[in-house]
């Protein structure tokens, strides 16, 4: 008993000194048009542990892709960045997010159109509402123009379905428009095709964080 109670101080020791490998993780709700790009950009973030593609803001439960791009739910596709906040910054991602998309854009993102498709940043605290708007404030600054993503209050996020889950990365083989590929190769084409990386590029230039993604 005397080493279970001896091992539980020194673990709340160790906790309070904040060694990094001991950090909670924290996460980070965001839509930024198509949710695949969204996700490979991300995932290559120094920091983050993991993005899950999925769908928040709107009124239906556990939505499906289908009804969501099909309108009237009120979700947006969205993804939930995982991270470590000593390795990356709510506030170097919120920067990242903003500069990797058309934030002037009310209407949707690049050839995606309508509100399943427009951008937003989700925060559940006073705190984290601060952060994404001094990051509103600064890309606008930056930019030289209005920025129109709005900051909504999180609600329930809901995963999207395991087939829209690391698209950019599969293998696994898809009946497009060019024919049979693989995800991967599928995910390149849309990207290419949709217009993302040109536009980004014209709008933040060098400061365009993921183009080529």
């Amino acid at each position: 008993m005397r080493c279970l109670m001896r091992l539980s101080h020194v673990l709340v020791l160790i906790a309070s000194l904040g060694f990094p490998h001991l950090a909670s993780a924290d996460k980070l709700v965001v839509a930024g048009g198509c949710f695949w790009c969204v996700e490979a950009d991300f995932e290559k973030v120094a920091g983050v542990s993991g993005v899950v593609s999925g769908f928040t803001g709107g009124t239906v439960e556990n939505p499906s892709y289908k009804q969501v791009v099909r309108g009237g739910t009120g979700h947006y596709e969205a993804v939930e960045i995982t991270f470590d906040p000593a390795k990356v910054s709510r506030a170097t991602l919120l920067d990242l997010f903003l500069r990797s998309v058309d934030p002037t854009d009310a209407g949707g993102q690049f050839c995606d159109r309508g509100q399943s498709y427009a951008t937003a940043i989700f925060t559940a605290s006073p705190q984290e509402s601060a952060l994404a708007q001094a990051a509103i404030k600064k890309a606008e600054q930056d930019l030289g123009a209005k920025i129109v993503t709005p900051v909504l209050p999180a609600g329930p996020f809901y995963k999207a379905e395991a087939d829209h889950q690391d698209y950019y990365k599969s293998s696994d083989r898809v009946l497009t428009r060019f024919g049979v590929k693989t995800k991967a190769e599928a995910y390149k084409r849309y990207r290419k095709a949709c217009g993302r990386d040109a536009r980004v590029k014209q709008l933040w230039g060098a400061s365009a964080p993921f183009v080529g993604n």
